[in-house]
């Protein structure tokens, strides 16, 4: 049985994955004029990739259809919360506990505005995504439940094969990537410092056993799907004392990354740690909001812009950066964007190769 859009989003963003249901919303942006549900589902979902700016825009417009809803005034208050304004974000909660006294998630909200609301925490919160336990819930999350529940079902099934069909041995589980052939042998733990240095220069020094570090920790987060915290450590050691060996081994592991969308990319460096120090997130992705100025579009199809990093209104100005794209995408210049590239630096100049872009399809 065909479902309708709003449930189809609904479902989505339980699962985490709030672009594809903030275009799936938005391509019915028609169908659905002053429909509060719809209003309230594009605001939380936007809320919850960030665009702070969409989603205030998102809930003024459901509140003019309704006042009182627990879910809209919770996502109001968060974005208050998140300025540091608890003031405000707690008279959102009030309000809540007064028409919803078994309403968890404000109750929890307002025990940790009066316990730890200090403006500095509330950005520590923010930054870490602990903030989000305040945001309207959206249920459990099936995706992850079937990511823990299928792969422990297959190895118990698998475990209990093997110990049939091979008794007396020990089952192998597979990791992300077979990573055997990269793990540094006690030699080159030993020696892991380049042995000549003469005429040659290095950002980091390392010591042994600040090298052997990074590259485990580079190989750890590898594991955990952290492919920009990898790179960064594998940029650590290119750019270091470590031996000729290490540096080919960690270059080896770079080619193992794999390519992020806006949904499944982590640890996402903010500009002006770019610009601090470029060579540590060289080849890492970006998922970076601002708005597009100086557009340029080439003869063989290609496109270049100065992206203006930023929140929707330019409020927070963290930086212009060149954005290339192989083709010419489909972006409004005057309306606020998402970016979704990979960092190419070249000595202190930082470019953008962009790869895929967001960009609200509705103006409110």
């Amino acid at each position: 049985m065909r479902q309708d859009t709003l449930t189809v989003a609904w479902k989505y963003m339980s699962r985490r994955r709030f672009s594809t249901a903030i275009k799936l919303l938005e391509d019915k942006a028609d169908t659905y004029q002053e429909h509060f549900d719809y209003y309230l589902k594009l605001g939380i979902a936007c809320l919850y990739i960030g665009d702070i700016g969409a989603a205030s825009s998102y809930f003024q417009h459901a509140r003019r259809l309704k006042m009182t809803d627990s879910n809209l005034l919770l996502g109001q208050a968060a974005i208050f919360l998140r300025r540091g304004e608890t003031d405000r974000a707690l008279q959102y909660y009030l309000e809540i506990k007064e028409n919803d006294p078994q309403n968890k998630t404000a109750g929890e909200a307002i025990e940790f505005v009066r316990t730890h609301g200090d403006y500095d925490t509330i950005c520590r919160w923010v930054d870490t995504g602990r903030i989000e336990q305040f945001y309207p819930p959206l249920g459990v999350n099936t995706d992850r439940v079937w990511g823990i529940l299928l792969p422990v079902a297959a190895c118990i099934l698998g475990s209990a094969l093997f110990f049939v069909l091979f008794p007396g041995r020990k089952p192998y589980v597979p990791s992300r990537a077979d990573l055997g052939a990269l793990e540094l042998s006690d030699e080159e733990k030993k020696d892991a410092r380049e042995s000549d240095l003469s005429g040659q220069t290095y950002q980091f020094i390392l010591s042994d056993k600040e090298i052997s570090k990074t590259y485990t920790a580079a190989i750890q987060y590898f594991n955990e799907h952290r492919d920009n915290a990898s790179q960064i450590e594998v940029n650590r050691l290119s750019n270091s004392n470590a031996s000729a060996a290490i540096k080919q081994k960690a270059h080896v592991l770079s080619t193992y990354f794999e390519i992020p969308d806006f949904d499944t990319i982590k640890d996402v460096p903010d500009f002006a740690s770019v610009k601090e120090n470029p060579s540590l997130y060289d080849d890492c992705w970006v998922s970076w909001g601002g708005k597009v100025s100086n557009a340029n579009t080439y003869e063989d199809g290609s496109y270049s812009c100065d992206f203006i990093i930023g929140d929707e209104q330019l409020r927070h100005y963290e930086g212009t950066v060149l954005v290339r794209f192989e083709v010419v995408p489909n972006v409004e210049s005057d309306q606020y964007v998402k970016v979704l590239g990979q960092l190419e630096v070249n000595g202190s100049n930082v470019t953008v190769k962009g790869r895929s872009l967001y960009q609200t399809v509705r103006k409110l």
